[in-house]
């Protein structure tokens, strides 16, 4: 059986692996990954609009991995309108790079929970084979957090290489073009920083775990028993 200490910093990184799971499936379903504020260019261009008309003509944006919405500022009121990614817009997108976030957060979240069960087995016993033990608990935080790293990574590079909210901003627009005055990563985003954290934290923990604490031993005070104690 584990010790104490070592049970208590297992239960907590068995914790950890689950709110990092909950934190990924959380942030793959809410469309809030990117926000922005878009100008129709276009209507502008046409009004000769200066920099206080302009308000009019500044919308806002926001997006997920999968859905989104937008509100359309072309001088002549405030249109919303929603989107989904898939399966129309995808084509329109760098398809390989998207896909391929959704895949890696995917994994992410089967390693999350293998990480959490080997937590769990490691504060119930001490398993007999190595893999079992804390070296297979770190390398599934290892691949859960670098694959969280890579789904961030690749959305990063799909923003500001691939230019994803200005392809997104502009889809379907037949008549009025859009240029990106403002982008900011939201809420999702961050939540999947603080998973890759998390399992990052993991590994400290489990380190920590494997630390050898030298034990204080006492000092036996040594009892001399002479001739004259034993007639007394």
């Amino acid at each position: 059986m584990p010790g104490c200490f070592k049970k208590t910093l297992f239960a907590l990184s068995s914790i950890i692996s689950f709110a990092s799971f909950i934190l990924i499936v959380v942030a793959m379903g809410t469309p809030k990954w990117m926000t922005g504020k878009i100008l129709c260019k276009t209507a502008a261009d046409l009004v000769n609009a200066t920099d206080p008309e302009l308000v009019k003509f500044i919308g806002e944006i926001y997006y997920g991995l999968f859905r989104g919405g937008k509100i359309r500022q072309c001088g002549l009121g405030g249109r919303r309108s929603k989107f989904t990614i898939f399966p129309h817009m995808v084509k329109k997108l760098n398809t390989g790079l998207h896909v391929m976030i959704i895949i890696f957060l995917c994994v992410a979240i089967f390693f999350s929970l293998v990480s959490f069960g080997f937590c769990i087995l490691n504060a119930i016993k001490v398993p007999y084979r190595a893999i079992n033990g804390p070296a297979g608990a770190c390398l599934w935080n290892f691949l859960a957090g670098g694959f969280v790293v890579l789904a961030v990574t690749s959305f990063m590079a799909a923003v500001k290489l691939h230019h994803l909210t200005e392809r997104i901003a502009n889809f379907r627009e037949n008549v009025f073009r859009f240029i990106i005055l403002e982008e900011c990563f939201e809420d999702c985003f961050w939540i999947c920083v603080a998973s890759a954290t998390a399992h990052a934290v993991n590994l400290l923990l489990i380190a920590i775990s494997e630390i050898h604490f030298p034990k204080i031993k006492t000092k036996t005070e040594e009892v001399n028993v002479t001739a004259e104690d034993i007639m007394y």
